[in-house]
């Protein structure tokens, strides 16, 4: 028989595969070469041996992708759920001062012994970064805005992170945030 003629093999075995079992059409899509060597020509080569891959996302997708996606979604559960547990303190006797919106909260959490949830840092953050430009940029936080109403707008913000935050939300910002690990606190109290 010449190499060039296909030949049709089929299966005496008139059983069909098993949903466990994948099919070779399932994944590759078989083609003929436009030139296999045969005909004394310089052969064609496209890589795959006559055969090309179907794009399959399921199969194109690497393992580690899935993986990090995966643990990072898992740690953003851990990390919710853990700040979750951690009780907010009612007694607040002392007046801190401050002159930033992240000093004060560097302070609460030493006070207190406390970390804050990542979404407060990066709002603290977010608050002194508005202050740029301002006419009062240059005048200590304290001075502006009563120390003790400062404090309770972050316990009041911390309470909403905590309480209402979805993790899922928190991995997909960490996912574009490669130095999200900055704003989380390492801070463990006991519970």
């Amino acid at each position: 028989m010449p190499w060039n003629e296909q030949i049709d093999i089929t299966s005496s075995d008139d059983s069909s595969p098993s949903d466990s079992e994948i099919e070779v059409n399932d994944v590759w899509d078989c083609k003929q070469p436009v030139n296999d060597g045969c005909d004394g020509k310089q052969p064609v080569d496209d890589g795959c041996n006559g055969k090309q891959l179907i794009n399959n996302p399921t199969l194109n997708q690497s393992v580690k992708e899935i993986t990090s996606e995966d643990a990072l979604i898992r740690r953003a559960e851990m990390y919710q759920d853990y700040m979750k547990r951690i009780p907010i303190p009612t007694h607040r006797g002392s007046i801190i001062p401050f002159t930033t919106w992240m000093g004060l909260g560097r302070s609460v959490k030493q006070l207190y012994g406390q970390p804050l949830h990542y979404l407060t840092n990066n709002l603290l953050k977010q608050w002194d970064k508005l202050r740029i430009g301002s006419e009062d940029e240059q005048r200590p936080l304290d001075t502006i805005i009563h120390p003790s109403k400062a404090e309770a707008t972050i316990w009041l913000i911390e309470e909403v992170h905590r309480r209402t935050s979805s993790h899922l939300h928190l991995a997909n910002l960490w996912n574009f945030d490669p130095m999200h690990h900055t704003f989380v606190d390492s801070i463990f109290p006991q519970l």
